[in-house]
């Protein structure tokens, strides 16, 4: 506990905020290791994800973002984890790519090692891109209204604690301070580190159902705090149902199959409750997760 509560101390002392927020999922519950590189190798089996969302369906330009990931422990007991994660976002004329490896080290905390804290890190890279010849241009011979394409480095942190019941975790996906397109000061993008705090628990009920309320807290300077809720029930071990609530933006709907053992499949749409669900049908978001060997892992997940 001493190793997660120094995590947090360290993020809040590197955390300087920006307005900008991060790509945004609802089912980040499924897979966050795409904002916290602490959970890398946490399901103990090789895992590979997808997803993508479809944001504020009807309104041009709308952001629109893809993730994919894989993790894996570095042995058949190996506390070592290693994952690959990269993320596509485009909004507007604007599309930006991030890659990183990830690390993660499991500490267990208990000689029945049923307390866990994982600790990662990420480096990577992120390129922004800006197609300006897709807007409507006023002066052709503009110099500055040429495409833009700029590179950027990427380190994060995170810590994870875990148990077979519950898990908590603390993150910031890259705590690099960056700038781009300096040389057009109205044109300048900043990245500012964003913190990440997530949790889960798991209630066990009669006849094979589970109750999985679940939180993630987004901070970041110049931006409302963001906060998700949800809340799912696991059925026979195969049907996912539940339902969520972004603070002053959205309530959506989740559903989930476990179609084979090793095969998983997501859905979620978010209905918008603020103005933009004048010119917006909802959000739309799927997830697909594949787990080699899932059926040999010998203990229980509640993520």
């Amino acid at each position: 506990m001493k190793n997660f509560y120094l995590f947090i101390l360290v993020f809040l002392c590197w955390y300087t905020g920006a307005a900008q927020q991060e790509s945004q999922f609802t089912q980040y519950m499924y897979n966050p290791m795409s904002i916290n590189p602490g959970y890398t190798g946490s399901r103990e089996v090789l895992t590979v994800s997808s997803i993508y969302r479809n944001q504020w369906v009807g309104v041009e330009g709308a952001p629109e973002t893809f993730n994919f990931s894989a993790h894996s422990p570095l042995g058949l007991t190996s506390l070592a984890n290693l994952g690959l994660d990269f993320t596509q976002d485009r909004i507007g004329i604007s599309t930006q790519k991030s890659f990183s490896v990830n690390f993660a080290y499991i500490l267990p905390l208990d000689r029945s090692e049923d307390t866990r804290l994982s600790l990662g890190i990420k480096a990577g890279a992120e390129n922004l891109d800006l197609a300006l010849h897709k807007l409507t241009i006023a002066d052709i011979n503009d110099p500055y209204l040429t495409n833009l394409s700029e590179f950027s480095p990427v380190l994060g942190l995170g810590a994870f604690l875990y148990t077979d019941e519950a898990y908590l975790g603390v993150s910031s996906p890259n705590l690099l301070h960056t700038k781009k397109f300096n040389e057009v000061s109205v044109s300048t993008y900043t990245n500012k580190a964003h913190i990440y705090f997530l949790g889960g628990y798991v209630f066990p009920l009669e006849n094979e159902v589970q109750l999985k309320p679940a939180f993630l807290i987004k901070a970041v300077s110049g931006a409302p705090l963001a906060i998700d809720l949800s809340m799912n029930i696991y059925l026979l071990e195969r049907w996912n149902l539940g339902a969520s609530y972004r603070l002053n933006a959205a309530f959506t709907a989740l559903a989930g199959f476990r179609i084979t053992d090793e095969l998983t499949l997501g859905y979620a749409y978010d209905y918008e409750t603020t103005t933009i669900s004048k010119y917006s049908s909802g959000s739309h978001e799927v997830f697909l997760q594949f787990e080699l060997w899932s059926r040999y892992r010998n203990r229980f997940r509640c993520f």
